[in-house]
This record gives C-alpha cells, sequence and structure tokens, in this order.
C-alpha cells in the first residue's frame, strides 16, 4: 500500500496595497484552478491573510500565481509552513 503524499498548509500575511483592489476575490478565484482548500480574509492592520492546504506542489503553483497577479499591489509577505490538518474544503473568503 503507497504512503498518500504529505499534505501541508502555509499561511502567507501579504502587505502593500493589498486591500480594496479584489485581492480577496482573485485569490479565491485563482484557488479553483489549483486542488488546495482554505481561505483569504483581509485583517484590521490593512495586510490580507492566506491559509491554504494542499499538496507542496499545488500550494506552490497557486501562490505563484497570486503572486505573480496581484504583484503591482504587494509590497511584502510573511509566511510560515505547518502540517495540513485537513479541515478545509474547498477556498473561500472569511469576514
Amino acid at each position: 500500500m503507497a504512503l498518500e503524499p504529505a499534505r501541508y498548509r502555509k499561511t502567507v500575511h501579504y502587505s502593500g496595497h493589498v486591500q480594496g483592489v479584489g485581492f480577496r476575490y482573485t485569490t479565491e478565484r485563482l484557488a479553483r484552478r489549483y486542488e488546495v482548500g482554505g481561505f483569504v480574509r483581509n485583517l484590521s492592520d490593512g495586510r490580507v491573510e492566506v491559509v491554504v492546504e494542499g499538496l507542496p506542489a499545488e500550494v506552490g503553483a497557486f501562490l505563484a500565481d497570486l503572486d505573480e497577479t496581484m504583484a503591482e499591489y504587494i509590497r511584502g509577505r510573511q509566511s510560515a509552513e505547518s502540517p495540513g490538518t485537513g479541515e478545509f474544503r474547498g477556498f473561500g473568503i472569511r469576514h
């Protein structure tokens, strides 16, 4: 019996001009192209938080796509990795 590849979670905090420019809606739309779960939300300090789980290649490709698509608005990013929990069923916007 083959082992399933390990899912993992990445949490990314984007800073810059990332609120009020469609960042959350673009993130949700892009996530549909990948086998990932998680959420995106605005933070009160002006940043946007993205929490995404999936296979490392899918998570990486999704975040690279997001970084490229929204590059003109992003001035900084902080990220952290952790084991996936499998708690997400799809990807959505949280308020």
